[in-house]
């Protein structure tokens, strides 16, 4: 179980030394998003492709950085305090245990797993290396939609959120091969935006998805999906990745309805609230993955929990994976908690570490397993220096 008192090797101040692992075009992203951190500087880049490695870190000017293919030789050598996990989804938990395992917390990029069992098996191994896992849905740092957030929760109890996603991005590589492209790589950031805008959490779902004729995706790119929320209100999403004419943002477009009016939110800069007495007050903060990363370095160094810590970000991947479910069974009613169960069991069955298998089995359920303490429940000491 998590030991509070673990020491991480993150100094008090200072840029945190990272290893970013997965040198593809996200990871590239955000080498070059670390080179202008305040908060923290990539020292390695890991990537099975080595030289892929060591050209993606020269292109943001980081000529000098440690480059590899093992996660723990690379961060030794670079003497880094913690690990950002840019792989592709299917890689995650392999790259997350190696590194967990080696003592360096992880901010890993979303999904966190293909499946819930996988990312309850990932919130296993951080209670027992005792080390942060957090998640990067990095759509939630966004200041017009704290803004909104913050007049959403003015007009009390909700009836509906409504939600539209439409697009047409061509992605090719791994995105456009994936069975359910907008749902697993797409709506996973709208999903979650969801559980941060309302604190409404979903308790079942019924989905359709399909692919249009004319769709350059694989799987199926559209999709819509009505979920209940435990308030009783109703999420009404709708999506596309392929649709050439009148896009949302990348953030969707967003409707709230509630006791005391409605607000909206066009997934960028505009907030509109129809509500007598409710304002409109944005915030100014780092947005985007700036804004995960701010909270994952805050977080290690004030030994307190960030709010996409691994058992918190469970809930929006079991939106997925419902919705998924929901739709291969010609929209049937899928309900989260049952399908949470059915995961747990199969995590049980899956999971090869000891250590790890025993903590999943000793939790009475699996709701239990993501409600028990997080990390950074008790501060963490400091460490006075980096890796050695």
């Amino acid at each position: 179980m998590i030991d509070s008192s673990t020491e991480h090797r993150t100094p008090a101040e200072g840029r945190l030394r990272v290893v970013v692992v997965g040198a593809g075009a996200m990871g590239g992203e955000w080498i070059r998003m670390l080179a202008r951190s305040p908060h923290a500087e990539a020292v390695g880049v890991v990537d099975l492709d080595v030289p892929l490695a060591a050209s993606t870190a020269a292109s943001a000017g980081l000529a000098d950085v440690e480059v590899g293919s093992s996660v723990a030789e690379v961060a030794e050598r670079a003497g880094a305090a913690a690990v950002i996990n840019v792989t592709v989804p299917q890689a995650h938990r392999v790259v997350n245990e190696q590194a967990l395992r080696a003592g360096l917390p992880v901010l890993c990029e979303k999904p966190l797993a293909p499946t819930i069992a996988e990312a309850l098996r990932q919130v296993a191994l951080a209670d027992v290396t005792g080390e942060l896992l957090m998640v990067s849905q990095s759509r939630r740092y966004f200041d017009h939609l704290a803004a909104f957030r913050d007049a959403v929760g003015a007009l009390g109890p909700l009836a509906t959120v409504n939600a539209q996603f439409f697009h047409a991005d061509h992605e090719p590589g791994f995105r456009e091969q994936m069975a359910h492209p907008l749902l697993v790589d797409m709506s996973i950031h709208h999903f979650d935006q969801l559980r941060y805008l309302t604190g409404d959490e979903p308790v079942a779902v019924r989905c359709s998805s399909w692919n249009p004729p004319w769709s350059w995706f694989a799987g199926d790119a559209a999709a819509s999906a009505e979920f209940e929320l435990a308030s009783g209100a109703r999420f009404v999403y709708a999506g596309s990745r392929c649709t050439p004419g009148l896009q949302t943002s990348w953030n969707a477009d967003w409707r709230v309805y509630a006791e005391r009016g409605a607000a909206f939110w066009d997934g960028d800069d505009v907030v509109r609230v129809d509500a007598d007495g409710v304002g409109i007050d944005v915030p100014h903060g780092r947005e985007g993955i700036e804004g995960s990363l701010e909270e994952f370095v805050t977080a290690l160094r004030a030994g307190t929990t960030p709010q996409n810590e691994v058992r918190a970000n469970v809930l929006s991947l079991a939106m997925v994976e419902a919705a998924i479910r929901s739709s291969e069974r010609g929209g049937e009613r899928v309900v989260l908690a049952e399908l949470l169960e059915e995961s747990l069991a199969q995590a049980i069955a899956d999971e090869r570490s000891d250590d790890v298998a025993a903590l999943l089995t000793s939790w009475d359920s699996a709701a239990d397993g993501i409600a028990t303490p997080a990390w950074g429940s008790a501060p963490a000491p400091i460490a006075s220096g980096g890796a050695r």
